[in-house]
């Protein structure tokens, strides 16, 4: 009752238009946007056009948070559940469910729109599918199978490959390095914030696979083995032709530090190891990143 209380006086209290800007969740927004360019300019070995980008960043950037809105419209009676997503807008009761509803459709139809008219039908059938698989297929999975983080990884791994076709690349062996990267990246740090509020996600009826598999270090485990695999699979991204060897070894250095990072996390899974590994994939993916574009033009110029 005072947190349902707390949350009702907040609602007088932040204007209309900062709810509907929360809705979008900006910051997981930018990040990917910034992905979306790093594949346009790598897709791109001529002058590039600051326009297109633009658009591209637009209609995409739309899209995600459609995709956003629309999961906490799903998730809005799981949502008041968790004390880390109850003062959202929609289950504090500061908007609406037709509101966040309409407002997430309005988002993604002008997205694929602007992606349809000015970048390009490719990037625009890709877009449509991330959202699709984000909210029609993986939002309720989530109460259903905790194979759900899977599935999860395919529409978070998609911006870099959206950014890459926008500038007219090809479904080729670039696209698949990029995709593959940020999808094994996904998982250490998913499953670190799973095991964070593993409690919280069980009381919400939510099969996460910290609660779905309890037996202590399974987490951990999965950490290292997928740690382990992002060394070999960010390399593809050298053997795509996009970056050289220095790129290489920031890269399994970087690698070597994520798996440190896990193994720590699996010898003794407590709240300051799963932080401290959730810190660092959040080091490795910029990292790893502006690495890889460093690189690239060097090889270029």
């Amino acid at each position: 009752m005072e947190l349902n209380a707390t949350l009702t006086s907040r609602a007088h209290a932040t204007p209309r238009w900062r709810e509907y800007f929360s809705l979008t969740k900006p910051r997981i927004a930018v990040m990917g946007l910034v992905t979306v360019a790093l594949g346009f300019m790598l897709a791109t070995t001529a002058e590039w056009s600051v326009v297109k980008l633009g658009h591209a960043l637009f209609g995409i950037g739309l899209v995600a948070a459609s995709c956003s809105a629309l999961n906490q419209w799903w998730e809005r009676d799981s949502d008041r559940l968790m004390i880390r997503t109850a003062n959202r807008p929609l289950p504090s009761g500061r908007l609406q469910p037709s509101e966040v509803l309409s407002f997430g459709l309005l988002l993604a139809m002008v997205g694929l729109v602007d992606l349809v008219w000015f970048v390009n039908g490719l990037t625009a059938l890709l877009s449509a599918v991330t959202l699709l698989l984000y909210v029609v297929v993986y939002t309720p999975l989530k109460r259903r199978t905790s194979l759900c983080t899977t599935i999860g990884a395919i529409p978070g791994a998609m911006p870099p490959v959206l950014g890459w076709v926008a500038a007219g690349g090809e479904l080729n062996a670039g696209a698949f390095a990029l995709f593959a990267t940020l999808f094994v990246w996904q998982f250490p740090h998913f499953l670190a914030i799973a095991w964070l509020y593993r409690e919280q996600y069980s009381a919400a009826g939510l099969r996460m696979l910290p609660q779905s598999r309890p037996a202590p270090r399974v987490t951990g485990w999965l950490c290292v083995g997928y740690a382990l695999a992002l060394i070999p699979v960010s390399l593809l991204l050298k053997d795509a032709a996009l970056a050289g060897d220095w790129f290489a070894l920031i890269a399994v250095v970087l690698g070597l530090g994520y798996v440190a990072f896990s193994v720590r996390f699996l010898l003794a899974e407590s709240v300051k190891t799963a932080r401290q590994l959730l810190w660092f994939s959040l080091v490795y993916l910029p990292a790893l990143l502006l690495a890889l574009t460093w690189d690239h033009w060097r090889l270029l110029s």
